[in-house]
């Protein structure tokens, strides 16, 4: 039987990942909206019209056990300035996946994914036991592929032709892995990473 397990408040020194609820509608409005990123097409990012929808979908997959759901604040501004999610949470074999994550177009290239990744790492192989945190991403989407290499994780391989986009193109998905022996190591590198950006 799955744990029943509610989000949590996970804080960091920048940002704060808080549960996602039905009045964060707005705010995620407003940060998709700068550098409108529903428009770049290898991500799934919702537009402001569809981000009610979204939000539903989301806390849905939580209630079902299969999901944890954040939104990013700012903890300097108070804004929120994205969004990340525990998915494909399988508990009886100990492996879930981090995605679903978008950032406001200002918060991108900062320290902000790096912290965000840490906090949800540390609470997935810590609190969670699990023994494996999967990504996921298109094909290509290399700056999202740059960035979980540099978080720590390894290539595990690729799907091709596994989704169809609302687009009609095709996207291969690579998957990318970080195992619980290999947890201190990426922790001790993302901690300094993060204070480099502090």
């Amino acid at each position: 039987m799955a744990n029943e397990i509610k989000t949590e408040f996970l804080s960091g020194e920048c940002i704060v990942l808080e549960p996602m609820t039905i009045e964060h509608t707005a705010a995620l409005s407003l940060a998709a909206s700068d550098g409108e990123l529903w428009n770049i097409w290898y991500t799934d990012v919702p537009h402001p019209d569809e981000m009610k929808q979204y939000i539903e979908a989301a806390i849905a997959s939580e209630k079902a056990g299969e999901a944890l759901t954040f939104v990013v604040r700012d903890k300097v501004s108070g804004e929120v300035i994205g969004s990340t999610r525990i998915c494909r949470w399988d508990q009886s074999n100990r492996r879930l996946e981090i995605g679903y994550t978008w950032y406001a177009k200002r918060a991108q290239r900062t320290g902000v994914n790096t912290e965000a990744k840490l906090l949800l790492l540390t609470y997935a192989f810590e609190t969670l036991d699990v023994m494996a945190v999967e990504f996921r991403t298109h094909w290509h989407n290399q700056a999202a592929r740059e960035a979980i290499t540099r978080l720590g994780a390894k290539q595990d391989g690729v799907l091709r032709n596994h989704q169809l986009l609302a687009d009609g193109t095709v996207r291969d998905t690579v998957i990318y892995s970080i195992i619980d022996k290999e947890w201190e190591t990426v922790k001790d590198n993302l901690m300094k990473r993060v204070a480099q950006y502090s």
